[in-house]
């Protein structure tokens, strides 16, 4: 007859386990460090959201359990968040209007626990900051349909320095963020890079004439996947649509040049705001891998 092992033998296997885990943690950190020294030697810089996503994605697909996947992303996201801090101090300004929306807890579950964050009060002074080096990364809200002259705005432009979006909140689950139909861009000052699985945000500028729709169909015939997100009211003399597209569509893509083209004359200019990893679905995120 098999033993059956006592709760002490359980428990001492689970501590067994525990130093075990912390053993792998502290091996980690010692190759995030050499990680570190190789990436200041080419600048290459310590936030890549790219990457992290993809490391994300690997661990829930090989998840197996009942231990719940979402648990598992957060867990990943404050030991990415403490590796990033091994490299880097990130400041982060978040939009904390005192009433209305606050995007602190998406911020809070996404970077770590131990990153510094600070409230402002609005998306136009968290994209001041960021622009003027007094942060690293600004947390401001997706903007609605209506959203018109929303801090998108002042991101227009072909200048190489500017902020852009490089992520897009919550990457996993939502937890206990509040509101629940809380949605957040990260801006930063540094390059986005793919990770497999992308949307990209472009804003289109059109002369008087052109409505919404017809911007989304010339990019949809271009052979886009194209949604509005967010635009000016028809009418005036230089209105602008931000644009969702699906998939990594580089500025210099022919789609996208072919759907300026059918603008004509009518298109007065179309700014990269950036590219984000397509965050988990729910249903991603359910069951438990067995």
């Amino acid at each position: 007859m098999t033993d059956t092992p006592s709760l002490d033998d359980l428990r001492r296997h689970i501590d067994r386990l525990d130093d075990a885990l912390h053993d792998a943690l502290m091996q980690r950190a010692e190759l995030v460090a050499e990680v570190a020294r190789r990436k200041a030697a080419d600048s290459t810089p310590p936030l890549r959201p790219g990457r992290e996503a993809q490391i994300l994605r690997r661990l829930v697909a090989r998840h197996r359990g009942a231990f719940a996947k979402p648990v598992l992303v957060r867990l990943w996201r404050e030991l990415l968040s403490g590796t990033t801090a091994m490299q880097a101090k990130l400041e982060i300004a978040v939009t904390a209007p005192p009433a209305g929306t606050s995007l602190w807890d998406l911020s809070r579950d996404h970077f770590g626990s131990q990153t510094a964050m600070t409230p402002l009060r609005s998306a136009g002074e968290v994209v001041s900051a960021v622009i003027e080096g007094r942060a690293s990364l600004g947390i401001v809200p997706v903007p609605g349909p209506r959203e018109g002259d929303g801090w998108w705005r002042r991101l227009m432009g072909a200048d190489p320095a500017k902020p852009r979006v490089i992520a897009r909140l919550p990457f996993g689950a939502r937890g206990n963020a509040r509101p629940e139909d809380a949605d957040a861009f990260v801006i930063a000052r540094i390059e986005p890079e793919p990770s497999g699985d992308d949307v990209s945000l472009y804003i289109i500028e059109t002369g008087e004439g052109v409505s919404r729709t017809r911007v989304i169909a010339v990019l949809t015939e271009a052979g886009l996947a194209a949604t509005r997100l967010a635009g000016t009211e028809p009418g005036g003399a230089r209105d602008a649509q931000l644009v969702e597209l699906q998939g990594w569509i580089a500025p210099e893509d022919a789609r996208l040049a072919a759907g300026a083209a059918a603008l004509g004359e009518k298109l007065l200019g179309v700014s990269s705001l950036g590219f984000y990893a397509r965050p988990f679905t729910p249903a991603e995120l359910q069951g438990d891998g067995s």
